[in-house]
């Protein structure tokens, strides 16, 4: 089960600044917009590692890695990278108990041993080595490709040589993953990490004021954790586990060639909404796919192609079927399950979160008040998706 506590505490991430002792660029520089371009880059790595290595990676320990280290540095975000590098080398075992504390009634009724797999995986350093190993080298291309920006300002400020250093030093520790050196020769994998690096500067609600302010990609990752969260508590197998977050994680891609384009414009005229969806598709055929290796693109269609249906793959092929199917008949890996009304169900709660939380602050306008009315109507009277009781995760924001 899901508590409200969690909702809350992965918002707690866009409100945190990063660089905020730097001059940089206003949005885009939250935690919650460098963890979803970090998991972003942790894909294509383990990718390139599956596909061009035939190495092992775990796509489960890899998603549920990235989320333990959310969770972890939102808690300790506050302390400067330096100062936090040398605590953790020093006194990392009593700092990652505190944060296990401190999250613990959090997430403690989650499904899948959840608490104890983020136990596992701050104290046990043999536990999913190549999936951390990913995950660290995604971490420090994020915070490098952030630090082009911010160098451009800073050029001329004490230390920031040094910090400079510091990351191309730590890129260079993870030269050996492929997926790095592609990224390194600036050519198309590198545009692909920069294309989809500009949904963090796509604002969400972009109609309405809005406190905490999140971007597209900010909004993807949410999604993401929670149609993973959801898919523990309805026993989804490894396969639908895995599909159901990457799901969510890129359902808006398409947006970062098209932008935002808001419900009521696409419902305003009839046919609309299919143009857009054609519209999306050539954009995505022309512009991004071209960025990715050949040998990707049906999994990213998968993904991001009717990506609130309900699919498996039968014979070779993509099907779609009926609420419920999955759940009944095809929660086995070899059928590679995608709940994509799960999926949509957590996109609906992920923009119920953020209107009912602005309005909690008190700020407030009529697109917010009426996203939160029309949304809570659809879903709040218990409503039951692929097996989550969305009334529940939606009633508790209704008096927020």
């Amino acid at each position: 089960m899901i508590k409200k506590e969690l909702l809350e505490f992965l918002y707690e991430s866009a409100h945190i600044q990063r660089w905020n002792d730097h001059m940089r660029p206003k949005g885009g520089f939250t935690e919650l917009d460098k963890q979803a371009h970090k998991m972003i880059i942790a894909y294509v790595l383990a990718k390139y590692e599956v596909e061009d290595r035939r190495a092992t990676v775990n796509w489960r320990l890899l998603i549920e890695g990235g989320l333990f280290e959310f969770l972890h540095r939102v808690r300790v975000t506050d302390i400067k990278p330096p100062v936090f590098h040398e605590l953790m080398a020093r006194h990392g075992a009593e700092l990652n108990r505190w944060v296990l504390d401190e999250l613990k009634e959090r997430m403690d009724s989650l499904a899948g041993d959840f608490g104890g797999n983020f136990a596992r995986y701050l104290t046990d350093p043999a536990y999913a080595a190549m999936e951390k190993k990913i995950l660290r080298a995604a971490h420090y291309l994020a915070t490098d490709w952030e630090f082009q920006m911010i160098y451009q300002l800073n050029s001329h400020i004490y230390g920031v040589e040094e910090t400079r250093t510091r990351i191309a030093n730590e890129l260079e520790e993870h030269y050996d993953l492929v997926g790095v050196q592609k990224i390194g020769l600036g050519r198309k994998t590198r545009h692909f990490i920069d294309l989809v690096g500009q949904l963090r500067f796509q604002q969400r609600w972009a109609q309405s004021p809005r406190v905490p302010e999140t971007s597209v990609m900010g909004h993807m990752l949410v999604v993401a954790m929670l149609a993973y969260c959801c898919s523990l508590e309805v026993g989804a197998c490894e396969a639908r586990l895995v599909n159901n977050y990457f799901a969510g994680l890129f359902h808006d891609l398409p947006e970062v060639l098209t932008r935002d384009i808001i419900s009521p414009v696409k419902s305003s005229v009839t046919g609309l909404d299919e143009l857009i969806k054609e519209i999306e598709a050539r954009q995505v055929a022309q512009k991004l796919y071209p960025l990715l290796p050949d040998g990707w693109h049906r999994e990213i269609r998968y993904y991001i192609e009717d990506e609130f249906a309900n699919k498996v793959i039968l014979d070779g092929r993509v099907t779609k079927v009926a609420s419920g199917d999955i759940a009944a008949r095809y929660n086995e890996d070899a059928f590679s399950p995608l709940d994509g009304e799960l999926v949509k169900a957590c996109d609906h709660l992920a923009a119920y979160i953020e209107a009912s939380l602005s309005i909690a602050h008190g700020i407030t306008s009529r697109p917010l008040r009426d996203g939160v009315e029309a949304l809570y109507a659809r879903y709040g009277q218990r409503r039951e998706v692929a097996g989550v009781d969305f009334g529940r995760l939606f009633g508790y924001f209704r008096d927020a």
